[in-house]
């Protein structure tokens, strides 16, 4: 079965900038949801150094064939040169909520 949903990945600075993707992407209706997970450790390389910083992590649900647009918008809202934002495919789920992205997605073609 070819998966006809994602989940999307988000790591955002802070709890504001995080509200103001997740927003921004539920208003233009390129998700149909998000859930702000709240603060997270990050351990990364970054500047040829491993660094360590508080985050605030993201999961929105969209169909498919909304994620290139999702991925453009979300980072050109967002502070990072280099934004996590990665979508994972939904295998499966409950059937009406599925069918629920899909309604609340479905005006942006």
């Amino acid at each position: 079965m070819t998966a006809e949903y994602v989940s999307v990945y988000i790591t955002a600075a802070d709890e504001d900038e995080a509200q103001r993707i997740a927003e921004t992407l539920v208003r233009e209706r390129l998700a149909a949801c998000a859930n702000i997970l709240g603060a997270i450790n990050s351990v990364y390389w970054w500047d040829g150094a491993v660094q360590n910083s508080t985050e605030v992590a993201l999961i929105l649900k969209t169909r498919k064939s909304l994620f290139e647009a999702l991925k453009t918008r979300a980072a050109a809202l967002h502070s990072y040169d280099c934004p996590c934002i990665t979508a994972w495919d939904i295998a499966d789920g409950h059937r009406p909520y599925l069918g629920w992205i899909f309604a609340e997605t479905e005006s942006v073609k």
